[in-house]
């Protein structure tokens, strides 16, 4: 990670950081990065609050919309899609720019989805606008991506876990804030003023910019480099990890998203009693992310996030049993659970990603500075593209929504086939990263990318 090039200079860089050394962790490190991170959180908060607007601008759209719950339901996936493409970009928008700069920009960036929002709210406007709008809004979701590779750098290995969780926690809880505003508008001034909630944004969107400006910092070693971009690609652990994280964030997002849309639909009610309930999940979801990272750290990643997937499978048992018996408390409880899991898992998975690629590293006979700089290099490529895959899963669970509610009128047919996915991912991470293997075969020193089981062993602590 760190180059022999021309020094970057101004605008808050920091030329030198090593937080493997415990010294300088203690001694300066650790304010700096937590003081990073407090403003990575604020604005990473806000990009999730603008991102996932559509799951609360659909409840404003009345009959005088003319807009099905099928075209609902693919307004969402929109802004979804969008929002896991570009975090692709944002991702390597860290390392080309600076954290704090990006972060800047980001921030600002979100004020063109609120306005263009702000602009075509009402009934009448095509559904070309609105889905055109619906996209910009995943400038948001690119947000968590650039925030997240920001943040990693900022820790060492045996912090990760509890700092990507409260930065990861702190963002989703944007999801039932921007809920809660909106049931806060329906409840006062009624379901046909979308856009006192958006100008409500537009002042935070620039405190976020403001503040990131003033108090945030740039990282020099953090540099450009399209080899560990490659070498994460190349690594079958990334992708790996990008599956399971469509089990664990992809559900998180994607029923974030759709959550008072099928309440709305199946169970019909009404916009304020929708936007009621919708916030609970996403913001249960928000605050178990760090609590995962957190138990991650201390039990190993690979052990929290295989509990957190059977326990979503009994959960989504739960959830279809309630949907076929029409029991809305039941489906409420079933449903609500399925976020704060999916919150933990989360965590855990994130936690993961640093310790695998470490994990490699020693397997490759690195050792001390030289093996943590080769994991922080290609875990923060690896987070991502594991982000980006992961987000799609959202886009999955709203596609899915759609044809069911399509075909049957009921989403019992969505959540059957989102049972068998967590079935898939709790082998999957069983199989990979629990199983222990048969023989003790030590790797080469220095061999790359050697398969014995010393590596293997490495990678069940994770």
């Amino acid at each position: 990670m760190t180059r022999t090039t021309a020094p970057r200079e101004g605008g808050r860089w920091i030329q030198r950081w090593d937080p493997e050394d415990e010294t300088f962790w203690r001694e300066s490190g650790e304010r700096i990065a937590r003081r990073n991170l407090l403003y990575s959180v604020f604005s990473e908060h806000i990009g999730f609050s603008i991102w996932s607007l559509w799951s609360v601008m659909v409840l404003f759209m009345g009959p005088g919309y003319g807009i099905d719950p099928a075209g609902k339901f693919f307004l969402i996936a929109t802004a979804t899609c969008v929002g896991a493409l570009v975090r692709i970009p944002y991702t390597f928008a860290v390392a080309r720019f600076g954290g704090r700069n990006w972060t800047v920009v980001s921030a600002l960036l979100l004020l063109v989805p609120t306005v263009a929002a702000l602009v075509v709210m009402e009934p009448g406007t095509p559904y070309g606008t609105f889905l055109a709008v619906a996209a910009l809004t995943g400038v948001g979701g690119g947000n968590f991506a650039s925030s997240m590779t920001n943040i990693n750098a900022f820790f060492p290995l045996r912090k990760k876990g509890w700092a990507l969780g409260l930065n990861a926690g702190g963002g989703n809880i944007g999801v039932p804030v921007v809920q809660l505003a909106a049931l806060l508008v329906i409840a006062t001034a009624g379901a046909g003023h979308p856009r006192l909630l958006l100008a409500a944004y537009l002042p935070l969107i620039v405190a976020a910019a403001v503040l990131a400006l003033v108090r945030m910092d740039n990282l020099a070693p953090v540099r450009a480099d399209a080899g560990a971009v490659r070498e994460a690609a190349r690594q079958p652990h990334t992708w790996i990890m990008a599956f399971l994280y469509v089990g664990t964030f992809g559900s998180f997002i994607g029923y974030g998203f759709a959550f008072g849309l099928v309440l709305q639909t199946q169970f019909g009610r009404t916009p304020l009693q929708a936007a009621s309930m919708t916030f609970l999940g996403p913001l249960l979801g928000s605050l178990s992310r760090p609590v995962g990272g957190a138990l991650a750290d201390r039990f190993g990643g690979a052990r929290i996030t295989l509990a957190a997937f059977v326990a979503m499978a009994a959960a989504t048992g739960v959830v279809v049993l309630a949907s076929v018996r029409e029991s809305l408390p039941v489906f409420l409880a079933g449903f609500v659970a399925l976020f704060a899991l999916s919150g933990a898992g989360n965590g855990s998975t994130y936690k993961m990603i640093p310790g695998i690629f470490h994990a490699k590293a020693l397997a490759r006979g690195l050792e001390g500075e030289e093996a943590a700089a080769y994991g922080r290099r290609i875990s923060g490529a690896a987070m991502g593209l594991t982000g980006a895959v992961g987000a799609l899963g959202g886009l999955g669970i709203n596609l899915v929504f759609r044809r069911a509610f399509q075909d049957s009128g009921s989403g019992t047919a969505a959540f059957v086939t989102f049972l068998a996915f967590y079935a898939a991912c709790c082998a999957v991470t069983w199989a990979v990263y629990l199983r222990r293997p048969r023989q003790q075969t030590p790797a080469a020193p220095g061999a790359p990318g050697a398969p014995g089981t010393t590596a293997k062993a490495q990678l069940t602590s994770v």
